[in-house]
């Protein structure tokens, strides 16, 4: 009876041992079941979140493509733009390089015809040059001096042939002995003179002074007598002598205005026309 008491006594407490692992087994789990819900929801939450921020991060980063891009069309635009003004401007300096170029060809046509029109009026003037000039000097003074020079070197020029006689205006002040100038009838008496005055100074030693043209004073200076040149034609013989002095060139003289230079005594004549041919014909070999 014992026993049996005992048995039931211990069947008892086992049944309530089952009875409380078993509650205790069914409390645990839903505890745990509902921390997973928890964490399920929070991930979800969490996952929202991250969709959310990277749905705002590509409106916005497409929000800024598309500034970029209208940066970038904008930019596109204004080269363009500038490209085209470019060539708008290239082909406006182009146009004016050519007509830079014809203007100075047609700047050079007028200044050759201004020049022959020089040579023209001045065809049939000489000069004297060096001469000493007097403290009251006047044209019929010029005029004896001219009528002495003309006996001189044995031409025959009267005071009917001289349609003007005047001495240059000096450019500097100080200067005194500046050419005379002499207006003829006609070329070849001008060119008479120039050659008789020539012809005297080669054969004669002393050559032209102040003294041939009946000056009492400065008698012993040096004169030189020649045509009337054009500021032109003067620098440019002034130029071309330089051919001679570099012992290139034998020859150089004036003739009706213009400056001519040859090599040797048979060799071609060649016409002084510009600087530029001058320097040309020193660096020649």
């Amino acid at each position: 009876m014992d026993s049996a008491s005992n048995r039931s006594a211990s069947d008892s407490e086992s049944n309530q041992v089952k009875s409380k692992s078993t509650t205790s087994a069914r409390i645990f789990p839903r505890c745990k079941r509902k921390r997973e819900d928890e964490y399920q929801t929070d991930l979800c939450s969490f996952k929202d979140e991250i969709k959310s921020m990277m749905l705002e991060q590509e409106k916005e980063l497409k929000k800024v493509l598309r500034e970029i891009q209208q940066s970038n069309c904008s930019i596109q635009s204004s080269i363009e733009h500038l490209i085209a003004q470019n060539e708008e401007f290239k082909k406006k300096i182009e146009s004016l390089e050519q007509q830079r170029k014809e203007d100075r060809k047609y700047i050079a046509v007028l200044e050759d015809r201004i020049e022959d029109m020089q040579i023209t009026t001045r065809k049939a003037n000489f000069e004297i040059k060096n001469v000493p000039r007097k403290d009251t000097e006047t044209k019929d003074d010029l005029m004896e001096m001219v009528m002495c020079l003309s006996k001189s070197v044995s031409s025959s020029v009267t005071r009917t042939d001289i349609k003007d006689i005047y001495r240059v205006r000096p450019k500097k002040e100080g200067s005194k002995n500046t050419p005379i100038v002499v207006e003829t009838s006609s070329t070849l008496l001008k060119t008479n003179i120039l050659k008789c005055s020539k012809t005297f100074n080669i054969q004669h030693k002393k050559k032209l002074r102040a003294l041939h043209l009946g000056l009492k004073t400065g008698e012993d200076t040096p004169i030189y007598v020649s045509e009337q040149l054009t500021s032109k034609s003067s620098r440019l013989y002034f130029l071309a002598r330089d051919l001679t002095r570099s012992k290139k060139y034998k020859f150089c003289w004036t003739a009706y205005g213009k400056v001519y230079v040859r090599r040797e005594e048979n060799s071609a004549i060649i016409a002084i026309r510009s600087e530029a041919q001058v320097q040309q014909l020193l660096n020649a070999s």
